[in-house]
């Protein structure tokens, strides 16, 4: 295959984003798009040079070659199911579903299918991933401190629980995921939730949280979430072990040891970039470079378990154990 033919159900931001990427690579060509929202998908098409489709069956009838589901969290489900049956590679942005038995029931259908999926948990991809490694060096981490501390995202469906599945299954799932490539699996979260933030209409989402985590290594570690600010404040990683002390940021690594400071710049959109043209060299091998591709669907679901257990901790005001 020459040129990967890909259509994309969902036209928001996120959407223009990947669509960026793939105008870069010379062997992709957009060549469909539908979204509910008419002005969104004309947009995108002026943007990309995309036709407009009316529907997903209208989508897969252009016979793409991949499809980028790029939808809110309630969205996902029967999208996927029919991308896999129709044995089209697929890539979906986190979060991969509202709850785990959707994601659980995708998951399966992706294995029948045998087809390549990529998921959008970038970070995998950065820069930061190899230089942490190099910089840990063997050494166990013993404390993992994760954070994302923000603001409510101008859309209208994010504060409702039964639409997003609140901050930590919708934002905090990158923080997640990169806990889970350091640290390994966890085994039981206690987490703890306060009221929705104040000024949002009708939102019922968790204003902050906060976890525990124990992982089956030993390590233990903590995520702290919340939407309460009007700006991004901060979104990232610290990673301890012995001797060695770790921020990962989207931009920037710093390193600290009794020898000193260690900062390295990064760019967020090289991360970005780099998993989009994993996934579509994948496509374009028929499979043979599936390795290139750091989160296939299988490996974000263990990260959704995570995030859907931190919320169900925090709901039912007790611990959950997680399969390790």
């Amino acid at each position: 295959m020459d040129c990967c033919n890909v259509g994309f159900v969902g036209a928001g931001g996120v959407a223009v984003r990947h669509a960026h990427h793939l105008a870069q690579l010379g062997d992709v060509r957009i060549i469909g798009v539908t979204d509910p929202v008419p002005a969104a998908a004309r947009s995108f098409a002026d943007m990309t040079g995309a036709a407009v489709v009316a529907d997903l069956q209208a989508l897969l009838d252009t016979s793409p070659d991949a499809v980028y589901v790029c939808v809110p969290p309630h969205a996902h489900g029967a999208i996927e199911e029919r991308v896999l049956g129709a044995g089209i590679a697929m890539f979906v942005e986190k979060p991969v579903a509202l709850d785990l038995p959707t994601a659980e029931r995708i998951a399966d259908t992706a294995r029948m299918s045998g087809v390549v999926t990529a998921v959008g948990h970038h970070w995998r991809y950065s820069a930061a991933v190899d230089l942490v490694r190099e910089l840990l060096d063997g050494r166990p981490v013993r404390l993992a401190v994760g954070s994302w501390i923000d603001r409510v995202p101008p859309v209208p469906w994010w504060s409702r629980r039964a639409m997003s599945g609140g901050q930590i299954v919708e934002q905090a799932a990158h923080v997640l995921d990169l806990i889970r490539l350091f640290c390994g699996d966890v085994v039981e979260v206690d987490a703890y939730a306060n009221a929705a933030p104040p000024g949002v209409p009708d939102a019922d989402v968790d204003g902050a949280t906060v976890a525990i985590l124990r992982f089956e290594s030993g390590a233990v570690g903590t995520v702290a979430a919340t939407c309460c600010l009007n700006w991004k404040h901060r979104a990232g990683l610290e990673l301890h072990a012995d001797g060695l002390s770790v921020t990962i940021h989207e931009d920037e690594i710093v390193a600290r040891t009794d020898r000193g400071v260690v900062r390295r710049s990064l760019q967020p959109d090289d991360a970005k970039r780099a998993a989009d043209r994993a996934f579509i060299d994948a496509v374009l091998d028929n499979g043979a470079a599936r390795g290139g591709i750091l989160v296939d669907y299988d490996e974000a679901l263990r990260t959704h378990e995570l995030a859907c257990a931190i919320a169900a901790s925090a709901r039912d005001g007790r611990p959950v154990r997680l399969h390790a």
